[in-house]
């Protein structure tokens, strides 16, 4: 009798479990699958991830006469059947300073621009890849003019301009001095931001996505406390992602650009 005794009662206790287990397990979903904050405030949640190209992009390579010379490469958008069309925006990207323009065809970001309808322009910039550098480039108006020379000479207007690290030499200068001549910026903890007061920061009127890695408690930190100033921003915060937060969340980070894009047409 005993034993028959234990038994059920071991029963007993298995079917109490399940029957908790069943209880409890919608709302251990409902927390698990919450969206953080950032990502609702970027409208990620309601927006699929994008789909990886299936369709081979042709990346072509070009230099531009000048001091320095200026090697760039370039993604023509592409419809579903791989037939190129009229872009819906130029998109111009810069790299930081382990990196070259070749990174975005690496990362497969040229490749997903182009078969979203984006014209991509990746330069290497003075000194870095197969740009040789130059002496002509001291000052910061010398570096915006350089990337003002590099857009005019391929026909670009009212470019979304990707500027991570150390590209902010070049780009927030460009910002400060030519923003008109941009449709979007989006920078990705770009140095030179502290050079700047609220109000230069508050006279850009251009949409903005200010990226950067959760772990990135330096360079991305300190520019996000000072890109938050200009009016019309936008932030994706890369969670688990350190100072180059795209090659870290490379997923993440397409879909916050391809989303943002989005938003410009």
């Amino acid at each position: 009798m005993n034993f028959l005794r234990n038994r059920l009662v071991v029963l007993g206790l298995v079917l109490l479990a399940t029957l908790l287990l069943y209880l409890l397990l919608p709302s251990i979903r409902q927390g698990s699958m919450e969206p953080s904050l950032e990502a609702q405030r970027m409208g990620l949640m309601a927006t699929p991830p994008p789909p990886i190209p299936t369709i081979n992009v042709s990346i072509r390579t070009g230099q531009l006469p000048g001091d320095p010379p200026l090697f760039f490469r370039e993604a023509l958008p592409v419809d579903g059947a791989g037939r190129q069309i009229l872009p819906r925006l130029q998109v111009v990207l810069l790299h930081g300073q382990a990196f070259t323009s070749k990174t975005w065809e690496e990362l497969g970001t040229m490749a997903l621009l182009a078969t979203n309808g984006y014209q991509a322009l990746a330069m290497d910039l003075p000194g870095y890849g197969k740009s040789p550098d130059s002496e002509a480039l001291k000052t910061d108006q010398n570096r915006a003019d350089l990337l003002s020379r590099f857009m005019e000479s391929l026909g670009v207007r009212a470019a979304v301009l990707l500027s991570p690290s150390m590209s902010g030499h070049y780009s927030i200068p460009f910002l400060m001095k030519n923003s008109a001549q941009l449709q979007g910026f989006i920078p990705i903890a770009p140095v030179g931001t502290r050079s700047y007061t609220p109000q230069q920061y508050q006279n850009i009127q251009i949409p903005t996505l200010i990226v950067f890695g959760a772990l990135d408690t330096n360079l991305g930190a300190q520019s996000h406390k000072n890109l938050i100033q200009l009016p019309h921003h936008f932030v994706l915060k890369l969670e688990g992602a350190r100072h180059a937060c795209y090659m870290d969340k490379p997923r993440e980070f397409h879909q916050g650009l391809i989303d943002f894009l989005s938003k410009l047409n």
